[in-house]
C-alpha cells in the first residue's frame, strides 16, 4: 500500500514540476533537485507534502520532456477539435502530458489506474468540468493505446 501512496504523491509532484517548468522555464535538473530536496516529504508553509517515489517522479517528468514531440500531437488528437493542447491551461496541460506519458511508456501500470490517478491529481487543482475533460481525454487515449486492456474477457 505504501508504494501506491508514494506513486500517487510522485504523480502529483510530477504535475507540479511540469507546471513549474512550463510557466517559469525551470530546467529539468533544477526542478527535480528542488522537489527532491525541498518539497517531497517536507512541511512547507504549513502544508505537509507526502513522501513520494523519487525515481517515479524523475521518470514521469523527464519522460514527458523527452517524449513531448510525440505526446503533444497524441493529446491534441484526443482533445475537442479546435482546442489544441497549446491553448489549454498550464496545469491541465501538465496533467494530460503526464497521463499520456504513463499510458505510452508505463505498461506495468494498468491503464485504468493511470486514468483514475490523473483524474484525482486534476481534482486537486482544477474544477469539475476540467477534471471531466482529463477523464475523457485520458480514457480515450487509454482505449487507443492499450486496447487489449479494454477488450471483454471471455468466460471459459
Amino acid at each position: 500500500m505504501a508504494k501506491l501512496v508514494k506513486r500517487s504523491a510522485a504523480r502529483l509532484a510530477a504535475v507540479q514540476a511540469l507546471y513549474q517548468m512550463d510557466i517559469a522555464g525551470t530546467p529539468l535538473p533544477d526542478v527535480l533537485a528542488e522537489y527532491e530536496t525541498y518539497w517531497i516529504g517536507r512541511e512547507v508553509e504549513g502544508e505537509t507534502y507526502p513522501e513520494a517515489e523519487a525515481a517515479y517522479l524523475r521518470d514521469i517528468v523527464s519522460g514527458v520532456l523527452n517524449e513531448q514531440r510525440t505526446l503533444d500531437p497524441l493529446v491534441d488528437d484526443a482533445l475537442v477539435k479546435g482546442w489544441p493542447l497549446k491553448r489549454v491551461e498550464a496545469v491541465l496541460r501538465a496533467v494530460l502530458r503526464a497521463g499520456a506519458y504513463e499510458l505510452m511508456h508505463r505498461p506495468d501500470v494498468p491503464a485504468r489506474v493511470v486514468v483514475s490517478e490523473y483524474v484525482d491529481v486534476a481534482g486537486a487543482f482544477l474544477d469539475r468540468e476540467e477534471t471531466g475533460m482529463v477523464n475523457a481525454v485520458l480514457d480515450g487515449l487509454a482505449k487507443k493505446l492499450r486496447a487489449g486492456e479494454f477488450e471483454p474477457r471471455k468466460t471459459p
